[in-house]
């Protein structure tokens, strides 16, 4: 199981650029808000697309989507940690979560 991080402990890290952000939705989700600096990658392209996208298996990667009930950040976390990223978790709560909050976000 993939481990979790919160909200405040996922902006703390956004801000000091220590993550990157993985937005799990993709397409118009993507493109209508994901959170600052947040890259796209849903779970049907985890294996083509994360060499390129995500070249160091051992930075700090943290996956979203839309709220607890979305499986894809799940997803992405655990296809991810197969193919051999060593620091992934996931932030449960998602962007809804996030926009709740009042926290910025960005569009495409």
């Amino acid at each position: 199981m993939t481990a979790l991080i919160t909200r405040d402990e996922l902006a703390a890290a956004i801000e000091a650029g220590a993550v990157t952000v993985v937005d799990t939705l993709g397409g118009e989700y993507y493109a209508q808000q994901h959170l600052p600096g947040a890259l796209a990658l849903v779970p049907a392209d985890v294996d083509t697309r994360a060499p390129g996208l995500l070249p160091d298996r051992d930075a700090a990667i943290v996956t979203y989507c839309s709220n607890p009930a979305c499986p894809n950040s799940g997803q992405v976390a655990d296809r991810l940690s197969a193919l051999g990223y060593t620091d992934v978790r996931k932030y449960r709560e998602g962007i809804q979560d996030w926009v709740e909050a009042g926290l910025p976000t960005e569009t495409a």
